[in-house]
């Protein structure tokens, strides 16, 4: 293949072939039946928030069956023994109902999530984004366009939900101007943007809403728990290097070959929109939302480096549990997006006062309704499950279990991994799974000596890995619209036939290499330790 940049595709026309085999749309193949057999499972679900309620209404009976029973049980660090609390008791239900609304305002993801969504709406709202991944894509080599448009995908999930409805559209785009086929490009594309989900070099809304969910949990052994947001940041900024090169090999090797012989492209080319160039207007704004970056970046490291420096911790570190830096990576986060938002904003003439940036704030939180009433349930769940103390209880029980049958730590993570992939089928939001696991599974591993951090690290493998073959994943139909428009067989089967091999792929090889960081004992992130208590 040449060397010339995407955006010309030379004397390579569409990727058409009448003679190509058709499938026949009513013909349903095994996976595919089991597939919608999963889906119509899977949408008799209750919503989550209201699952949410059904588990406190299940803790609350369950606390009331349990009460009055000794387990024979004593507490990791007080050595009394562990007794669960009766929450429909007058007293609990009085403090229920006297804590509702502290509960959920100190709920430790929805400060965070909310913050950082607040720069992010307006970097989306101006553009800024949006040109700056266009920018990217319009610059690269036709040889190197399948591992850039990937590596793109996975650094697009620090915008949220940027890349599903910017990058994969024009993945396809791209690989169909460069005589590609465009499943291909959608693939590595969804592959990059979904499978790679929790990794990235810039850290995310991600990172301190998964820590602060994880820190609460652990929080049932240890009350003094605190979990560093970018805990997990150093093993999932080398695992980008990781899900390109897998994501890669897959596409060129096995994904796009496979769609050459059998999959013609078929759909109605006329309404496909354009991979047009910046305009000057664009470029202009996109340079100086850049210098604003690396303007910023500047001041912080200028600010950081005396060893006065205020953002420093009572011991002199930077990056020391509590110190002014460590606590301000949220609020960092959001500057990080604001502050280019409004300079692209009024450079490129997409905004024309503060109106406009308060309006994509707005745009922002309003997209965050459903998360903050789903919040609201979850909050309350997981302090009448602590305050019960059941969860303390099912940790040490199981604990006990997994000691007894003395399985390596490795393998007790890998299944943390694999009981994520089943739980991803039926609940498709990454905070609700871990919502749902962390209370249980985060003390319990804690009690075998493995820390929250690698236990949260194994959570994002398995969460990541099977985005991509989960119908009820919110994105998932808009996929198969993006297929549709290509090749017009395409449905739920089309998706999954061409991600279950990145799934699968991604999956083993991201196992791998967490044991060779767990082997080699390579940092997983700030503050982070493979066993519990950190050594030392």
């Amino acid at each position: 293949m040449s060397n010339e940049n995407v955006s010309d595709p030379g004397n390579q026309g569409p990727v058409t072939n009448p003679d190509l085999h058709r499938v026949d749309p009513g013909e349903r193949t095994f996976l595919e039946r089991v597939l919608n057999s999963i889906e119509v499972a899977g949408n008799k679900l209750p919503d989550p928030a209201v699952l949410f309620f059904l588990l406190l209404l299940f803790t609350w009976a369950m606390s009331w069956l349990l009460s009055g029973i000794d387990f024979g049980i004593e507490h990791p660090m007080t050595g009394d023994p562990i007794r669960v609390v009766n929450q429909l008791a007058g007293d609990q239900m009085a403090s229920f109902l006297a804590n509702m609304v502290s509960v959920f305002v100190n709920f430790a993801p929805l400060g965070v999530v909310l913050v950082a969504m607040l720069g992010v709406g307006v970097a989306e709202h101006t553009g800024f984004i949006n040109a700056a991944l266009r920018a990217t894509l319009n610059v690269t080599s036709a040889k190197l366009l399948t591992p850039i448009l990937i590596l793109v995908a996975v650094m697009s999930s620090t915008a949220v939900d940027a890349g599903y409805v910017v990058v994969i559209p024009l993945g396809a785009v791209m690989f169909y101007a460069a005589g590609r086929h465009p499943l291909a490009g959608i693939a590595a594309a969804f592959a990059g943007v979904s499978g790679g989900f929790s990794a990235n070099f810039i850290p995310s809304a991600l990172d301190p809403m998964l820590a602060g969910i994880t820190q609460e949990a652990g929080r049932v052994i240890n009350p003094d728990l605190v979990v560093n947001p970018l805990a997990n940041w150093g093993f999932m900024a080398a695992s980008c290097l990781l899900v390109v090169a897998l994501g890669w090999w897959l596409t060129d090797r096995v994904i796009e070959p496979r769609l050459m012989k059998d999959t013609p492209v078929d759909g109605d080319m006329s309404d496909q929109p354009e991979m047009k160039p910046l305009e000057k207007h664009e470029r202009t704004g996109l340079t100086w939302g850049l210098i604003s970056i690396v303007l910023g970046i500047g001041i912080l490291v200028a600010v950081a480096a005396p060893e006065a420096s205020p953002l420093r911790g009572a011991d002199g570190e930077l990056a020391s549990f509590g110190s002014p830096l460590m606590d301000a990576i949220v609020p960092l986060i959001f500057l990080l997006f604001v502050i280019p938002g409004i300079v692209y904003g009024y450079v490129a003439r997409t905004i024309e006062g503060h109106r406009d940036i308060i309006e994509g704030m707005s745009k922002a939180m309003s997209s965050l309704g459903y998360y903050v009433v789903m919040a609201f349930f979850a909050a309350q769940f997981i302090a009448a499950f602590g305050d019960s103390n059941i969860g303390l209880l099912l940790a040490m029980s199981g604990a006990s279990l997994l000691d007894a049958m003395n399985l390596p730590a490795q393998m007790t993570v890998i299944g943390i991994m694999f009981l994520t992939v089943f739980v991803n089928i039926f609940v498709g939001s990454a905070s609700a799974k871990w919502l749902i696991i962390a209370p249980i599974f985060v003390p319990m591993l804690m009690q075998l000596g493995i820390s929250p951090e690698l236990t949260q690290a194994g959570y994002r493998i398995g969460d990541s890995a099977s985005n991509i073959i989960t119908p009820l994943l919110p994105y998932f139909p808009l996929i198969v619209v993006f297929c549709k428009r290509y090749y017009t067989g395409s449905g739920i089967g089309t998706l999954i036939s061409l991600m279950l091999p990145y799934s699968v792929v991604l999956f083993i090889g991201w196992t791998v290499f967490l044991m060779i960081f767990w082997f080699f004992g390579i940092p997983l992130g700030l503050q982070a330790s493979y066993e519990y208590p950190p050594p030392g």
